[in-house]
């Protein structure tokens, strides 16, 4: 693998993680909104801090290449989930973007499960020792 396909796979890494990361930050910042507005939706406001603790974690661990397979699988499913219950409206035009981007990134991360991380990466680094 050379230094172009090692760069392309960290940086699709860090580019399909940034969402989630600053999305589950935003949710902290803006807790009660949140927790309102799911409760609104029907998804128990109770919880919030299992969607936190997965966007926030899992986009860490996405960047650094770390249990990278099982991850991605659990954000493919979080994107699908989320598809479902907050964009499902598709005759809205904008809960129509909103729902097959979400199934855009669910795409992404299924690749990243095929795949997996790349070289660099602490799962490759794990394997090595």
């Amino acid at each position: 693998m050379n230094n172009l396909e090692k760069s392309a796979d960290l940086a699709g890494r860090i580019l399909i993680a940034a969402i989630f990361l600053l999305a589950g930050l935003n949710k902290i910042s803006g807790y009660e909104g949140t927790a309102a507005y799911m409760a609104s939706q029907g998804v128990p406001a109770a919880l919030l801090p299992l969607v936190i603790a997965l966007e926030v974690g899992g986009a860490i661990a996405i960047i650094l290449g770390l249990f990278t397979r099982l991850t991605a699988l659990a954000l493919a499913g979080f994107c699908v989930a989320s598809a479902a219950l907050f964009h499902a409206n598709l005759a809205d035009q904008m809960q129509f973007v909103l729902f097959f981007k979400n199934l855009a990134m669910a795409g992404g991360f299924l690749f990243l499960v095929a795949n997996g991380p790349g070289a660099w990466s602490l799962d490759a680094r794990m394997r090595k020792d």
